[in-house]
């Protein structure tokens, strides 16, 4: 694979992100997937010689210092971050991350958190704390209706397995997309249409400022009374005081929550205490350093060949 970057050197890339020991990691996983190619901490590197900015967690400006760029990778599916960086110039690629490790991930918390639902876990588990013998029935996956907000690579990945589990599965989606033996939605005009009969609801939206607060009262309003939420996608998404009064109400019968405003959660956030909350501490799926540089690595070939990438970010959309 030619990964010369002009002038007959190698490649550069430098890798900005904010955990030195994850930078570590994924150092060495581009080492193993690209041999010939130069890897360096950000702040190492001369600037005048990078190629490629390996970007997560990092202040905002930091791609401006590095004024050769051929692109911007993201080290998750989410672009929001980079993409909210006025420094990074206009065309300047951001790619995301699409690794067949990382759906298969989402895909199984996915299902673990409607499997959680759909067979009653936290009723089962109310019952074990007050030493309560109380059988459960729990209607089969057919007569059980999921919805998908957000059809990209993971809301797909995971409306499948679902629907492969025998779940009555609907996905919703900005513009039209298409999932075989998904019924799908999309855009405001269908969201309705979407959310009728919807029992446990899946946000794997990409964060856009279309797509803020879109977890909100009125959208909790049009579930079936006692549905549940599972959001994997991001803190923006959610209005959490309108999700503590549907629970309070009854309306929203509990929720499972991977990302949050801030975060880490603080200690005193009420979502820690709240009977009817499962958070998790934003382990939906997380990006593995090996498979991950396999697929970057891919995208880096394709821009030095001078093709255009697979998955680069849309500046309109926000992702």
């Amino acid at each position: 694979m030619n990964r010369q970057s002009g002038a007959g050197r190698p490649a550069v890339l430098a890798i900005a992100i904010g955990d030195p020991v994850r930078a570590a990691e994924w150092r060495d996983a581009f080492a193993a997937a690209a041999p010939d190619l130069a890897v360096l901490p950000a702040d190492e590197a001369d600037p005048a010689a990078v190629d490629f900015l390996l970007l997560w967690r990092a202040p905002p400006g930091t791609a401006a210092r590095f004024p050769r760029l051929k692109a911007v990778l993201s080290l998750g599916a989410g672009v929001d971050a980079i993409l909210a960086d006025p420094a990074i110039p206009a065309g300047l690629p951001v790619i995301r991350m699409v690794d067949e490790a990382l759906t298969q991930g989402m895909s199984e918390y996915v299902l673990w958190q409607v499997l959680r639902y759909h067979r009653r876990e936290p009723e089962l588990a109310a019952a074990q704390r007050g030493r309560r013998w109380a059988p459960v029935a729990a209607p089969l996956a057919g007569e059980r209706c999921v919805g998908i907000m957000g059809l990209g690579e993971l809301g797909a990945a995971a409306a499948c397995r679902l629907a492969a589990c025998g779940f009555r599965v609907k996905g919703w989606s900005r513009s039209a997309r298409e999932v075989a033996g998904i019924a799908t939605f999309h855009g405001p005009a269908q969201l309705a249409a979407f959310l009728a009969g919807v029992e446990i609801l899946v946000c794997l939206l990409p964060l856009t400022p279309e797509t803020a607060g879109v977890l909100s009262a009125p959208l909790f309003a049009a579930l079936p009374r006692g549905a549940f939420l599972v959001n994997a996608a991001r803190g923006e998404h959610l209005v959490e005081a309108d999700l503590l009064a549907a629970l309070a109400s009854g309306q929203i019968a509990g929720a499972t929550l991977d990302a949050f405003r801030a975060e880490p959660l603080p200690p005193d956030h009420p979502f820690w205490s709240h009977p009817a909350i499962i958070v998790t501490p934003h382990i939906a799926s997380l990006t593995r350093p090996a498979s991950g540089a396999r697929s970057l690595v891919a995208e880096m070939r394709r821009i030095l060949a001078g093709d255009a990438p697979l998955h680069a970010a849309s500046r309109d959309r926000g992702y």
